[in-house]
């Protein structure tokens, strides 16, 4: 948003007005996690500092590895983290522990390592015991820069919280990640303005509390009120948040499904689709987890795990992604193998098919391709050590990605950039790049009036979106799958294309557009 723009700053409102109580969720979501990951912290950080500072012989070997793990990249360290705990809650949980306990750590045992021994000898020679020595002589002394690390950490892990949506953990990161992936400014700044004052207000708290402990105000009736609150807070209020937490999820789980989606408007669209049939027209309660960051790659194994019921997915992708299997140019051909390898390897099942084919082309702005003459792969080839290639990391490991393409077609770009899936439109726009790689069916390339060019040599396979459920879901409920497959042959690719086009440029909801096109099509009232 410009903040000189009253247009944007009418928009950002708007948003937060019409969607407060999906906002209100996240920020619950958000607090919720942040507090757990403080609380467990506090706790292992606090006793790891005591005991490194009366065992010398583990403290460079543990100081040594929480000083690496913080140097690993947080979107790394939650994807390491999948194959071990899976997605979701306790994936986030784990990765803003690590990172928390550096801070928390290194304080303790400063804080409790540099209290002058003066003190501590006197207390000896006065006859107290160590107990005695650390609770009254060294914890309080050191208190204020303990503190310090908790506070330092506290904001950080508020902060990283937000990358928790990434794996489908929730949280106010989600709005800013959605809002990436729908091409909505309004949101992103929603969701960011979010984090950053829940992390202020926070920081306040603590840095009034912080002042009274340097002040050594502390200890007056008053205040000792004030810290008794902090304590409940800070200590009781996070553990309790965290078994009401697990105890519900375990509850909601037995009985709920799980509709996934990745992290692309249309992935949006479709699994707000499923979700929003499901709820109207049966009683099984759908848990949304969408916008999965690493797409096919995250949400597959989770599938495998019971974690994932549901989800959009498109053939191309699992036969090549999936399977890495050689390409089938007939897209019938294609689904029945896939149905029954899926079916009998992965106890997986495919319902049906929505009816178009999102299949990869290349992109560039309608002029460059007028003055250059260019209207397919072929013909960018003969000139492509003029051009700046963009495309998505995934794309250049793909079987169907970039390797195979270049070699196909023989393409030399001057220089190819490696840039998220939903900033490449920008990055054209930008002219940061001169042609990208884009699905058929973005809304963006009818926008900005750009123009795709054909695969004269039928590089692409069919990448029909259908729906993947697992069999152990579709047996439990049986009545889910003649349901799904209502929605077949349902959307063609115009009619994707322009319900792209309602949430991408026209800046309605997932939600709305999903569910003025099941009432278009009769399958909800």
């Amino acid at each position: 948003m410009n903040g000189t723009n009253p247009d944007s700053a009418i928009d950002f409102f708007i948003t937060v007005y019409q969607r407060r109580e999906y906002l209100y969720e996240l920020l619950i979501q958000h607090f919720v996690l942040s507090l757990t990951a403080i609380f467990i912290t506090m706790v292992i950080g606090i006793a790891t500092g005591i005991l490194i500072l009366r065992y010398k012989g583990i403290r460079q070997i543990i100081l040594g590895a929480v000083n690496f793990l913080y140097t690993i990249p947080s979107i790394a360290m939650f994807g390491l983290f999948i194959p071990l705990v899976g997605i979701g809650f306790v994936n986030a949980l784990v990765v803003l522990v690590i990172y928390g306990l550096l801070p928390m750590i290194r304080n303790t045992y400063t804080g409790l390592s540099e209290v002058d021994t003066m003190y501590i000898d006197a207390a000896k020679g006065m006859g107290a015991t160590p107990s005695q020595i650390f609770f009254r002589i060294r914890w309080p002394l050191a208190f204020p820069t303990i503190l310090s690390g908790f506070r330092t950490m506290v904001v950080m892990t508020i902060a990283l919280a937000g990358l928790a949506s990434f794996i489908g953990a929730g949280g106010l990161g989600q709005a800013i990640y959605r809002g990436i992936n729908t091409n909505n400014s309004s949101l992103i700044l929603a969701g960011s303005i979010s984090v950053a004052l829940l992390a202020l207000v926070t920081d306040m708290i603590i840095g009034f509390f912080e002042k009274r402990v340097r002040s050594r105000k502390l200890h007056s009736r008053r205040n000792k009120l004030f810290t008794s609150f902090a304590a409940l807070f800070f200590i009781l209020i996070p553990l309790l948040l965290f078994i009401y937490n697990s105890r519900a999820t375990r509850a909601e789980r037995s009985s709920e499904i799980v509709v996934a989606s990745k992290p692309t408007a249309e992935q949006y669209i479709l699994g707000e689709i499923i979700a929003r049939l499901i709820e109207e027209r049966t009683s099984i309660p759908v848990k949304r987890t969408f916008g999965i960051g690493g797409g096919t790659s995250n949400i597959h194994p989770a599938m495998l795990s019971g974690e994932i019921d549901i989800y959009p997915e498109y053939t191309g992708t699992a036969w090549l992604f999936v399977l890495k299997n050689k390409k089938i140019t007939n897209p019938d051909t294609l689904f029945d193998k896939l149905s029954d390898i899926y079916n009998n390897e992965y106890q997986l099942s495919w319902v049906t098919r929505f009816g178009f084919n999102n299949t990869f082309t290349l992109a560039l702005p309608e002029a460059t391709a007028l003055a250059e003459g260019l209207t397919s792969i072929s013909d960018i080839a003969r000139v492509s050590n003029r051009f700046t290639f963009g495309a998505e990391f995934d794309f250049f490991e793909r079987e169907d990605g970039y390797p195979g393409l270049s070699e196909s077609y023989s393409l030399e770009f001057r220089r190819v950039v490696e840039i998220d899936i939903n900033l490449k439109f920008n990055a054209l726009e930008n002219k940061t790049v001169d042609v990208i790689n884009a699905f058929s069916t973005d809304s963006r390339i009818r926008q900005m009036n750009l123009r795709t060019l054909r695969d004269d040599k039928n590089y692409f396979p069919a990448y029909q979106a259908g729906i993947v459920a697992r069999n152990e879901t579709l047996n439990k409920y049986p009545e889910l799958k003649s349901l799904l497959a209502k929605l077949g042959n349902t959307i063609d690719d115009n009619t994707m294309l322009m319900l792209n086009y309602e949430v991408e440029i026209n800046k309605k909801s997932p939600e709305r557009v999903a569910a003025d096109f099941l009432k278009s099509k009769g399958l909800i009232k």
